[in-house]
């Protein structure tokens, strides 16, 4: 064998080993992110020292109704607060007392202990769409959810390198009756994905069903003793806590397990329209359920949360990705932060009915937002469409893959021996180039963020392979995601477990699809 024929089967060896590389099938999630930058913060002192002012006069004289909830009147009571009817005026300085015994920093468990997120301080942690009763694809169009596109959404979020929790209710299977969906959705959350996931908030006893699954799935005692469900509880804006989200925070917050509080805001509907006041509002509601939660359980897992849209006032329809609306979420941030909780905002939001420009731009507004803001639990990351009516198979993949830049993005500048180059600068030179280098050699699989749909192709290829736009590039995503999942492994006790608790809970009781 000559020299040059040695060369040549060496480098088609090195070929062939890096297209196997690049073709074979990897199930792989980053880690959550940890900011290396600063956050971004548009009040002064001086502005937030007046929005936390003005929330303590609201809890104190315009109060926070908590309807059809004796108990927890009762608790409040005994806390100190005045009640009037359902109306609970808290004095001031009591909320924010509460909300003391609740931790910066948790960990929420996964079966899966390498997907273990951390939530708060610097973390950011990137869960997927939430609650729409509608799903879209290219070939289908708009339909209502089915449990088979549940199970097939939580298969995409495992497969999903950039999203590092399974969510909660990903769409609302409609084919499923009301009572009973929640097992089936926990259900596949816990044996489809190894990634942490949601409990149910939808009735007390489903919350209770939630924690009673969780149990098989890790044990008793370290439910007790750990983190392994977030769930969102919702505030109805404005200052009204119902007693189907707090009979759910109550299970929750009883077993140890964290709840998203998070007030429901449409600007101008459901608050003032301007962004003090709007502020100034989350702030009351938010502390007064966190502190609420505390009394159940003090340092039970809270997170400060705040979902924010603004109306068009010509159609009455919320909008996203406006500047209203990264406004609030910045200053939200800021005010969780001086309470030293965790904040949830943000998302892949848009009002479009299609994953086109209008979706792309909303949700690239709030994305970023989302990073810079501080967010620590960002629900709706991705696959969000129409304002939350609509969960987007092909909108998915597409946020997904976006979320990688959010990590780079997190990373900062590096500054070290690598990130300086000097030996690349001064091994190329004047007027050669840097493609062959050894820093660049060294560097060039980890440099770049690098898009797993997107088309970055010349154009003569782009049009010999269809001349393909960005849905359907996500189309073909989707299935190949689909095509190349495989299950993770789970103890087969447990698995029987859940199926039989799954199977007896349902033969308990009737259908119901109100």
């Amino acid at each position: 064998m000559t020299e040059v024929s040695a060369r040549r089967r060496t480098r088609g060896g090195g070929g062939v080993a890096r297209r196997a590389e690049r073709s074979s099938i990897k199930i792989e999630t980053a880690k959550y992110i940890e900011r290396n930058i600063p956050n971004f913060e548009t009040l002064s002192e001086e502005a937030l020292e007046i929005i936390e002012k003005n929330a303590e006069v609201i809890l104190e004289e315009v109060g926070v109704n908590f309807v059809n909830n004796p108990a927890a009147l009762e608790r409040w009571r005994n806390a100190g607060a005045t009640i009037d009817g359902e109306r609970v005026h808290l004095p001031r300085g009591l909320a924010r007392k509460l909300c003391a015994t609740a931790p910066p920093c948790f960990t929420q468990h996964a079966r899966n202990a390498e997907r273990n997120v951390e939530i708060g301080g610097k973390s950011l942690v990137c869960a997927p769409v939430y609650g729409p009763p509608f799903v879209r694809d290219a070939a289908g169009g708009r339909r209502y959810a089915t449990i088979s596109d549940f199970q097939k959404f939580v298969k995409l979020g495992y497969m999903s390198k950039w999203l590092h929790h399974s969510g909660g209710t990903v769409c609302e299977p409609t084919d499923v009756p009301v009572n009973k969906r929640h097992l089936d959705m926990l259900h596949a959350h816990m044996t489809l994905s190894d990634k942490p996931f949601m409990g149910s908030v939808t009735e007390p006893s489903r919350a209770q069903d939630s924690v009673s699954m969780c149990e098989i799935l890790f044990g008793d005692d370290f439910v007790q003793n750990n983190t392994v469900m977030t769930s969102l509880i919702n505030v109805n804006s404005p200052m009204t806590f119902d007693d189907v989200m707090m009979g759910a925070l109550e299970v929750y917050a009883k077993n140890n397990q964290a709840c998203i509080v998070s007030s429901f805001i449409v600007g101008g509907a459901m608050s003032p329209v301007s962004v003090a006041g709007t502020l100034t509002q989350v702030l009351a509601e938010v502390t007064a359920g966190i502190a609420y939660s505390q009394l159940v359980r003090p340092g039970a897992p809270a997170i400060f949360g705040a979902f924010v849209a603004s109306i068009d006032m010509n159609s009455g329809a919320p909008t996203f990705g406006t500047p209203e609306a990264s406004h609030i979420l910045y200053g939200a941030g800021q005010l969780a932060r001086r309470l030293g909780l965790p904040y949830r905002s943000g998302g892949g939001l848009c009002g479009s009915k299609l994953p086109d420009v209008q979706a792309a731009y909303e949700s690239s507004n709030t994305l970023n937002a989302a990073l810079l803001g501080g967010v620590n639990f960002m629900l709706h990351s991705c696959g969000w469409l129409e304002g939350g009516l609509v969960s987007s198979f092909e909108k998915f993949v597409m946020d997904a893959d976006q979320l990688g830049i959010l990590h780079h993005l997190a990373k900062g500048i590096e500054t070290d021996i690598n990130g300086q180059a000097m030996d690349a600068i001064r091994e190329v030179g004047p007027g050669g180039h840097y493609l062959g280098c050894a820093h660049t050699q060294a560097n060039f699989k980890t440099a770049f963020w690098r898009t797993n749909l997107l088309d970055y192709k010349p154009f003569e290829t782009w049009q010999e392979e269809g001349a393909r736009d960005t849905v359907a590039l996500a189309s073909e995503l989707v299935e190949s995601m689909i095509k190349n999942y495989k299950q993770p492994t789970l103890d087969k006790a447990i698995s029987e477990s859940l199926a039989e608790y799954v199977t007896l809970k349902k033969a308990s009781m009737p259908d119901s699809f109100i």
